[in-house]
């Protein structure tokens, strides 16, 4: 099944943090850090109508991204997690 997002949406894979260990050897698991901001553009919605014309978002599917901490809405399909994100929602591109 695929996502395809309406209006102004972009649906993200949210990246994973990982495991990290202090210098004094002590291991932060991935539960306890804070919710990652990084994800992968999946799929991008066609945008949306103002003053009469259609702009488009400035992402495309591939894009690396980085969104505001509590945005979007988690759905899930076939197994795999997802983020919809208002286009809004998105703060910055990842180089």
């Amino acid at each position: 099944m695929e996502l395809q997002p309406l209006g102004n949406r972009v649906v993200v894979k949210v990246l994973k943090a990982e495991e990290e260990t202090t210098s004094s050897g002590i291991v932060i698991p991935e539960s306890a850090q804070e919710k990652p901001q990084q994800a992968e553009v999946i799929s991008v919605g066609p945008g949306e109508k103002k003053d009469g014309e259609l702009v488009q978002a400035d992402v495309e599917a591939g894009d690396r991204v980085i969104f505001g901490k509590y945005s979007g809405s988690e759905v899930e399909v076939g197994g795999e997690e997802y983020l919809i994100l208002n286009g809004d929602d998105i703060l910055a591109k990842v180089g």
